[in-house]
């Protein structure tokens, strides 16, 4: 049986790229950061000295650039895990597969990329216009149930605990956990809160939000707040973490998600300076990265 990967699964452009991304291996690095928004891909290429490579194709801008000699590439993923298992899978496939003979290569690359998004806080004393680093990313949306992910006994121990204490209906959802990169949450120990991030498959309903609709589970927003696990506490909510760090783990390579808080759930406050915090969190994080 041939290991050739066919053209109905890795999908190459005319161009040899990749095909969401539109972006070929040579334009892209090993350091990166993804973004939700395709506008606040520029906003962090801003601060680059020198950039080598743009590309837009849907929803999705990849810019390749300099910091000194720092080489960072800058990807939006859009919103929603959806999305993120289609960044995630073509980055990891433009480091990992020869395009050529469209075998897996057989030395991996490992990949830093960290996750620079907008979050709502489920703690009063994580307030509005703070930042926050996730230290597990715990899906609602499902999307690692359809991987071969072989949780250990310490995230099954964790994903029961959610489950009784939550008391998510198994029709809403699976759940699922993974951890993010110890080495890179060593870099940003300080000036950020730390918590369990839950990712969620919308932002109203499954958010607790009410509009017109009513919900299923109209008391999982208090459970989340109160859930606790050894000490770990669920800091906030927001669409992408989980995903990132379940396939991420699954690939090998270093996660972290970092969340700009922009509403507190429980205090019921909304930032009056997003823009100015997204700024803020930027060019801390770039600061951090590109350190001697």
């Amino acid at each position: 049986m041939s290991d050739q990967i066919a053209a109905s699964e890795l999908i190459i452009n005319e161009r040899g790229s990749i095909y969401h991304l539109d972006v070929h291996p040579d334009e892209l690095a090993t350091d990166i950061i993804t973004v939700g928004d395709p506008d606040r891909v520029g906003q962090v290429s801003d601060h680059f000295d020198r950039i080598e490579f743009k590309r837009q194709h849907r929803e999705f801008v990849t810019h390749t650039g300099y910091i000194g000699t720092k080489r960072l590439s800058v990807v939006s993923t859009g919103i929603g895990t959806d999305n993120i298992d289609i960044v995630l899978n073509e980055l990891d496939a433009l480091v990992n597969i020869d395009f050529k003979s469209r075998k897996v290569n057989a030395k991996p690359v490992q990949l830093n990329i960290v996750r620079i998004g907008t979050s709502g806080s489920l703690q009063k004393d994580i307030p509005v216009d703070s930042f926050l680093v996730s230290t597990h990313g715990l899906g609602i949306d499902n999307l690692l149930n359809f991987y071969d992910n072989q949780p250990s006994r310490t995230e099954l121990d964790m994903l029961e605990a959610f489950a009784v204490q939550t008391k998510l209906s198994t029709k809403v959802s699976a759940p699922y956990i993974s951890a993010c990169s110890p080495d890179l949450l060593k870099q940003f120990d300080q000036g950020f809160h730390k918590g369990i991030t839950v990712t969620c498959p919308g932002f109203y309903g499954p958010q607790g939000r009410v509009l017109r609709l009513g919900l299923s589970n109209p008391g999982f927003i208090d459970s989340l707040t109160h859930f606790n696990y050894e000490g770990n506490i669920i800091s906030n909510f927001e669409m992408e973490t989980a995903g990132l760090y379940g396939l991420g783990k699954l690939m090998g390579h270093h996660l972290l998600s970092l969340n700009a808080i922009m509403a507190n759930r429980i205090t019921g406050e909304f930032s009056k300076d997003g823009k100015g915090t997204m700024d803020s969190l930027i060019s801390k994080t770039l600061e951090i990265l590109t350190r001697a």
